[in-house]
């Protein structure tokens, strides 16, 4: 071990972030190939142009760099695959950065050895996403409140009908499903709005802008109190379909319901029949199941849904927020310290 760090771009990074990172952290070793790279379309772009191709020499050339990192910036061209076969391979490799909030589930889905699990650190980007989302969570929240649905369709219809009252979020009680970073995020901005949050946790400490803890074990009783309701939670084994067909029929009736986590989360056929019902009257929905969301979903065709293509996250911040995150964890590695966001590998999370 040194007190140097050899990383290697294994997605896609400008050279101005290169430099800055390099700028913030300069015991780093920055090696990168940007003809091995695809060109990012737009913030956020972590896998790159999809047209993008190597040939077999370039892709030699490319793993060989793969295999001479102690760090990776990122999950090789944010394959899964790929990531395994490097970790089989690399035997110096100490950590990786992954790109997304919810990175956990790349290295899930690597199905690592337990040795290689032990070996390798593993951390995420999350928290470089809450704000954003948060501002998606309180969007959705406030279209269901204020009757956007009603609204647009009188404006397409071009009537003006008598007038009609519209809910305050000041007076609401709203219940955030996950008190991650997001979640803290979206508490603070309701809670500046006058709002009752409601916010689940495992533990008992004080969260700022929360009036209420309850465990997840509670939910039942807290959704049904609820006139809004936000998931922020990541996907994992433990997280799936937590939110059920049981728990959305406890919903209150005429609800707001947003999700900002993970699809998975959420029992998909189930909130389409609250929706259809009229239990939940608005859903903002940034995350499905499975993505694309299906041409045939019902979904698309309700007025009182808000379809997002999983793109609330992206800002034109992210990826320097990224870069300054990933040097701060690679100085945090220097010096023996725990690393931000450290992936859980027995939920990951």
């Amino acid at each position: 071990m040194t007190n140097r760090l050899r990383v290697v771009a294994a997605t896609p990074i400008s050279e101005d972030l290169v430099a800055h990172v390099l700028s913030l952290e300069p015991r780093i070793d920055f090696v990168r190939d940007q003809t091995l790279l695809p060109s990012m379309r737009h913030p956020g772009d972590h896998a790159g142009d999809p047209a993008f191709t190597r040939t077999q020499e370039q892709q030699r050339a490319f793993e060989k760099l793969i295999d001479s990192a102690e760090a990776l910036y990122g999950v090789p061209d944010e394959k899964p695959s790929e990531l395994a076969r490097t970790a089989q391979t690399n035997p110096t490799l100490r950590w990786v950065h992954t790109m997304p909030a919810g990175g956990g589930a790349q290295v899930r889905s690597a199905q690592l050895s337990d040795r290689d699990l032990k070996r390798i650190a593993f951390s995420t980007s999350a928290g470089v996403h809450a704000e954003p989302l948060a501002e998606f969570a309180l969007f959705g929240l406030l279209a269901g409140a204020k009757t956007l649905p009603t609204l647009q369709h009188n404006q397409k219809q071009k009537l003006w009908p008598g007038r009609w009252t519209m809910p305050l979020i000041r007076e609401q009680t709203i219940l955030i499903i996950g008190l991650g970073s997001i979640g803290k995020a979206t508490a603070l901005k309701l809670k500046a709005l006058g709002a009752t949050v409601i916010g689940t946790s495992r533990r008992t400490d004080p969260v700022a802008g929360v009036d209420e803890l309850v465990h997840p074990k509670d939910l039942a009783r807290a959704v049904s109190r609820a006139d809004g309701i936000v998931v922020t939670l990541p996907g994992t084994t433990t997280t799936e379909g937590l939110v059920s067909r049981s728990l959305l029929d406890r919903v209150k009736q005429g609800s707001t319901f947003v999700n900002v986590g993970r699809g998975t989360v959420v029992d998909e056929q189930a909130l389409t029949e609250a929706i259809e019902n009229g239990r939940i009257a608005y859903a903002a929905l940034d995350v499905f199941a499975h993505e694309p969301l299906s041409p045939n979903s019902p979904l698309w065709s309700s007025p009182r849904v808000l379809i997002s293509p999983h793109t609330a996250a992206l800002n034109p911040a992210e990826d320097r927020l990224i870069a300054e995150l990933f040097a701060q964890n690679a100085g945090r590695l220097l010096d023996g310290k725990e690393l931000i966001n450290r992936v859980n590998t027995v939920e990951f999370y």
